[in-house]
């Protein structure tokens, strides 16, 4: 009898032997769906606390400018505080960032957008630049 040509086994002439294919393919299943699922939650759990860090970082933007004048002429921007026009675009960017996050910071984009157009055309005499702002910084203090 030729001992290398029949392999030992534990199992019976007419058994035969259970396929693994199953367990490998829920083990597979498995490892997707939880990937997946952690995915999704760690993207939103980023995108909401990215979004809350915009929002508060606009909102901050928008007192270190302090009180915009009622109106100025063009032949008088020298007067205007240093970096304000850099600050009301950086404010604006924040608040749409903080709005691409979280939805719920839409309200904020849309008035700090305001504010930054009155200040970029330089038309501060405009009322209603005044009171987005206004309605912006009531918005930034819940948050």
């Amino acid at each position: 009898m030729d001992v290398a040509a029949a392999p030992e086994t534990d199992m019976a002439p007419d058994e035969v032997p259970a396929s693994r294919r199953p367990l490998v393919l829920a083990g597979v299943i498995g490892f997707v769906i939880g990937g997946g699922l952690l995915a999704v939650l760690w993207g939103a759990s980023a995108s909401s606390a990215g979004a809350v860090d915009d929002a508060r970082a606009a909102c901050e933007t928008l007192d270190r400018m302090g009180e915009l004048p009622v109106t100025i002429s063009r032949t008088e921007t020298g007067l205007l505080a240093p970096g304000l026009i850099h600050q009301v675009t950086a404010a604006r960017e924040l608040a749409a960032a903080a709005a691409e996050g979280n939805k719920n910071y839409q309200e904020l984009s849309n008035h700090v957008d305001a504010v930054s157009r009155m200040v970029i055309s330089l038309h501060f005499n405009e009322t209603s630049g005044h009171k987005h702002l206004e309605q912006a910084k009531q918005i930034c203090a819940r948050i």
